[in-house]
């Protein structure tokens, strides 16, 4: 299946401690080219995203960017450490004694002691492995998208395949009256001229003329590079880069049609040949 290398993908995750969100955005590149951007508790996870992106793309330069926000906490979230609390009532009574004097610690003042409100604990484990099936479904979704791009771009390609072979097979049904009418021509201006010239010598001209305007080949290899490129688009794995060498073969055969050209048909047939096959160039840039 033929594959852009253009998506973008975004998921969220919802859960009571927070939001998990990734982005993952994708362009085209000549090779595979993988950065991630993790918050510091996620670090640990880049080797694992960068591998999973290997196994999965083969070229395109991507972004991945995971955003997270926990929950703040509230009252009901509160955790006393309790026998901190029952050691700083007995410290306080301790000194009471020792002091003769009395000094009741308020329960404001044990609050703000270092400790005494426990910090609420992240499960990093757990979190590490929703990020991760999360980045999951994010990695599913962007390459359904590259695919569905793809199949956009390789029905936009046969498109033009399917009018470089019209221009091709019009141009083959013409050439033969081409060359006869250059033949007439060129015969024509001879008797205008009332030239003398020996019939050996003058079929030679014609055939001359011919050699130099016969396009066969240059057609015929325009037929077999879009053979090619056809059978390139249904195979498997990357086509990127082989379709455009075969987009550089089929400009040269038509740089070679217009300079055979000798009447405006094939001109203007070499021009929009061109035309044709630098768009399919400039969409093909984009195929993994």
């Amino acid at each position: 299946m033929t594959a852009s290398m253009t998506a973008f993908s975004r998921q969220q995750m919802e859960q009571d401690w927070g939001s998990l969100t990734w982005e993952i955005r994708s362009v085209n590149h000549r090779y595979l080219e993988t950065s991630v951007r993790l918050p510091e508790v996620f670090r640990g996870l880049e080797n694992s995203i960068r591998e999973a992106v290997r196994k999965r793309l083969n070229r395109g330069k991507v972004e991945c960017q995971l955003r997270f926000q926990g929950v703040e906490s509230t009252a009901s979230d509160i955790s006393i450490n309790q026998d901190l609390v029952a050691q700083l009532i007995k410290a306080n009574k301790d000194i009471q004694q020792q002091l003769d004097a009395e000094n009741e610690i308020s329960s404001m003042e044990i609050l703000r002691w270092p400790g005494v409100i426990a910090e609420q604990q992240l499960d990093t484990d757990s979190l590490a492995k929703e990020a991760l099936a999360l980045f999951g479904q994010a990695l599913d979704d962007l390459v359904g998208t590259r695919e569905r791009e793809g199949a956009e771009l390789e029905g936009f390609l046969q498109q033009r395949i399917d009018s470089i072979r019209a221009i091709v097979a019009e141009l083959r049904e013409k050439m033969p009256n081409i060359l006869a009418a250059q033949r007439q021509s060129l015969m024509d201006k001879l008797e205008e001229l009332k030239a003398e010239l020996e019939p050996t010598r003058l079929e030679q001209e014609v055939a001359l003329l011919a050699q130099k305007a016969d396009v066969d080949e240059e057609l015929d290899r325009l037929d077999s590079h879009l053979k090619e490129v056809e059978r390139i688009l249904k195979a498997k794995g990357q086509k990127g880069r082989r379709l455009d060498f075969l987009m550089q073969e089929l400009n040269r055969e038509a740089n070679t049609l217009s300079s055979k050209s000798i009447v405006v048909d094939t001109t203007l047939g070499a021009v929009e040949l061109k035309v044709l096959i630098e768009q399919m160039r400039e969409q093909i840039q984009n195929i993994e």
